[in-house]
This record gives structure tokens, C-alpha cells and sequence, in this order.
């Protein structure tokens, strides 16, 4: 076999059935069309069910498996029946979980609302805790080499101004990580998150009006697309990662460093 051909293989997601939250835009919807590409069967789940549709059309008119299932992460109930309606579009439990689905309030500490601090908290850490869990029981249950992506922050490596509860969110979301991968990989489940730096979709809109001085701050000297999350992403979902778990890829171009 060609060599390089072997080394494609390793990174493919053929037969593979991934659910991603917060596919509806951004990075997500991303990740979505990039696993059609690498040949994965596909769970999209949001609260916007409309855009949702909207991705799974498009998706499917390139050939792709693709299912929209509505999701709410602060609500338990939500969250047991979207599993079990991945698990009935796919006739099959998942095999990756793509923990992505996330919101950011800016706002000095002191000017937080108890609200804000509970919806970003309960997005960002309590939802993808819960989705994980139903996640992983049905792995164990099925017996599969499952595979969990947490998708976190560069926020949660370094102190930033304006993201009190959404940096202490990720930051926990990425110690959950550990803890999992080390749980977990008695029952064959890999666990690893991926950390992007400020990736220029919606979500970071209130940044741009600042983007001068984020990117003078940037060793790479730019925000980050999505597809420079591609490479990193498809090592940790496929075999081509396979003796990895308990894990953290930043990409951030190099933000982290020089960070102030």
C-alpha cells in the first residue's frame, strides 16, 4: 500500500457516527461539513432548529448521512432525548461526541448578573458535562471505542479581561477532560479537548471592534478561521490519534504565549 494512501486512512472518519452540539453555525457547523468530508455520519444538534435543517439539506445535497435534532444543554430531559434520537436516526449508539455548543457574555467581573454567570456556566460546563455522561453510558453500554472531543478556550489557559464565568467554564470544562480520559479509558472511550483562540465567527462579533489590538497581540498576526481547526481536529476524532486521550491541542496562533 502507498504509504501517503495509509496516512489518509488514518485520518478518515468513514462509518463513524459523530454528534456535534452547537452545529448550527460557527464552529460547529464547520466541524460538521469537515466530518462529511472525512466520511462520518452526522447528529447536528442545537437549539435553532431552523438553521439546523438548513445545515442537513446542504449537507445531504453533498452526499452526506446527516441528522438535526434539537437540543437545549440546560435542560437534562433535552439532552437524554437528543442521544436517543441520534441513536434512533443512526440505528446505532455514537461513536464521537463533539462537546462544542457554547456562550460567551463579555462583561467585567464585577458587572456579571447572577443570570449571566448561570447560563454560561450551565452552557458551557454543567450541559457538557451532562452530554457527556449520556454519551459515555451509551458507549459502555454498546461496547464501542467511543470518542469524546471537548471543545474549550484559549481563554482557559490565560487570564483575559470580560470572561469571568466563560473562562472559569472552560477552564473547568478542560480539567473535566482529565478526568474522564482517565475514567474512561478502561472502557475504551478516548477523551481529549481542542482549544481555538479567537476564530472569526459570530460568536466573537463583539470583538472585532477590538480586533486591532487582539491580533497585535497574536504571534500569527490574525483571528483564526475555522478551517485552522481542521488538522488538529481530525487527529484527535480519528485513529490517526488514536494513543491519545487525556489531551489539549491549542490553537490560537500562538496567542497563549504572549498573552497580556
Amino acid at each position: 500500500m502507498n504509504g501517503l494512501a495509509h496516512f489518509g486512512e488514518r485520518f478518515s472518519l468513514a462509518g463513524r457516527r459523530v454528534f456535534i452540539s452547537g452545529a448550527s453555525s460557527g464552529i460547529g457547523l464547520h466541524l460538521a461539513g469537515l466530518c462529511a468530508e472525512a466520511g462520518a455520519q452526522l447528529a447536528l444538534a442545537s437549539r435553532r432548529k431552523d438553521l439546523l435543517e438548513k445545515a442537513v439539506a446542504a449537507l445531504k445535497q453533498r452526499g452526506a448521512t446527516a441528522l438535526a435534532i434539537e437540543l437545549d444543554l440546560l435542560s437534562s430531559a433535552s439532552i437524554a432525548d437528543a442521544i436517543d434520537a441520534a441513536e434512533a436516526g443512526f440505528g446505532a449508539p455514537i461513536d464521537v461526541l463533539v462537546n462544542n455548543a457554547g456562550v460567551i457574555q463579555l462583561a467585567r467581573f464585577t458587572d456579571q448578573t447572577e443570570a449571566d454567570i448561570d447560563r454560561v456556566l450551565d452552557t458551557n460546563l454543567r450541559g457538557a458535562m451532562l452530554l457527556a455522561q449520556h454519551a459515555a453510558r451509551r458507549m459502555i453500554a454498546a461496547k464501542c471505542a467511543g470518542n469524546i472531543i471537548n471543545i474549550g478556550s484559549a481563554g482557559a489557559l490565560r487570564a483575559g479581561s470580560w470572561t469571568g464565568a466563560y473562562a472559569a467554564a472552560k477552564a473547568g470544562l478542560l480539567h473535566l477532560t482529565q478526568v474522564m480520559a482517565v475514567e474512561l479509558a478502561s472502557k475504551g472511550i478516548r477523551v481529549n479537548s481542542l482549544c481555538p483562540g479567537n476564530t472569526d465567527t459570530d460568536m466573537i462579533a463583539d470583538l472585532r471592534d477590538n480586533a486591532g489590538a487582539i491580533i497585535k497581540r497574536t504571534p500569527l498576526g490574525r483571528f483564526g478561521q475555522p478551517d485552522d481547526l481542521d488538522g488538529a481536529f481530525l487527529l484527535l476524532a480519528s485513529d490517526a490519534g488514536r494513543y491519545m486521550t487525556g489531551t489539549n491541542i491549542t490553537v490560537d496562533g500562538g496567542l497563549t504565549l504572549a498573552w497580556v
